[in-house]
């Protein structure tokens, strides 16, 4: 069997387990460390919260019955704290509707103990590749929203007006100011939110939360 490497960006993530068989939990490391993956494992939910590893980069490989609090139940936690750690679930005793509750949690896949090597690593594999993406984003909008508090309150209100489709004119009209005074602010406002055309600065403004 080929097993497709992992790119270099996916092994600085770290793989997380979570199942409370130790021998279960000692086989997924080795299958990870064997294709160069970091990889950490907890017993529990309440293991893994202990060690604090929540905001590492990576994901979640997640028995469904543990003890406490159980896998969907957790996966159902993460969610709702708007978590970037996407979530693999394994199970040696699922059915339909508890796959369907997991695919609908957004679980990158659900798989039935004994599952082939193989489909574990291509599970895993999507997921680092979601991590990395969210992540990306989630760090590009921070930047936006940085950008944006860099703005003067009379930018951010001439920003508002041309995103809007407002023309200079009409805006120098509904601010009292002169036009060559709203393409000043107008200039400012996309150098600092390093827009390059009108229409970078429109979709800039919509990324924004909430929108502009």
């Amino acid at each position: 069997m080929q097993i497709k490497q992992p790119s270099a960006d996916a092994l600085r993530q770290v793989v997380h387990v979570v199942d409370d068989d130790a021998g279960m939990r000692a086989s997924l490391e080795n299958l990870f460390r064997s294709v160069g993956y970091h990889t950490r494992s907890y017993a529990s939910v309440d293991e893994f919260l202990a060690a604090d590893a929540e905001a590492d980069p990576g994901c979640l490989v997640l028995d469904v019955r543990l003890p406490g609090t159980s896998g969907l139940d957790f996966q159902d936690q993460l969610r709702e704290q708007d978590s970037l750690l996407p979530v693999v679930l394994m199970t040696g005793h699922g059915d339909i509707p508890m796959s369907v509750r997991a695919m609908k949690g957004g679980a990158i896949d659900f798989l039935a103990k004994p599952f082939r090597e193989q489909d574990m690593l291509d599970a895993v594999s999507t997921a680092l590749a979601r991590n990395l993406s969210t992540r990306a984003a989630s760090t590009q909008k921070a930047d936006v929203q940085s950008r944006y508090e860099t703005l003067s309150p009379r930018e951010r209100e001439v920003m508002a007006m041309v995103v809007a489709g407002r023309l200079n004119k009409q805006i120098a009209y509904d601010l009292s100011l002169s036009e060559i005074t709203v393409k000043i602010h107008r200039g400012n406002a996309m150098r600092k939110m390093g827009a390059r055309n009108l229409v970078d600065f429109v979709q800039i403004a919509a990324s924004l939360s909430p929108a502009v």
